[in-house]
Parts: structure tokens; C-alpha cells; sequence
């Protein structure tokens, strides 16, 4: 899988959100977006 430079487009993919429902990137378009991926809470690292 090649990584992401500066200025490329996120690929298309969908994920669960905090409430457990489906929502896709397509959903934000033309929108500014922030994603953000942590450790399951109170695990180390």
C-alpha cells in the first residue's frame, strides 16, 4: 500500500463512528475534514 504525500486525495472508505453508525468519506464532500486514529482508551502507547 503506498503512502499519502502532502496534497494527494484520501482513498474512498467507510468506518463506524463514536455512536456505531456507518459513515463513508464521500459523505464530506466539499467539506474540510479531520481524521483522527488513537489506541483503544487506557492502553499504553
Amino acid at each position: 500500500m503506498a503512502l499519502l504525500k502532502v496534497g494527494d486525495l484520501a482513498p474512498a472508505f467507510s468506518m463506524r463512528n463514536q455512536q456505531g453508525a456507518a459513515t463513508t468519506l464521500e459523505q464530506y464532500r466539499g467539506h474540510h475534514v479531520v481524521l483522527w486514529w488513537y489506541p483503544k482508551a487506557d492502553t499504553p502507547g
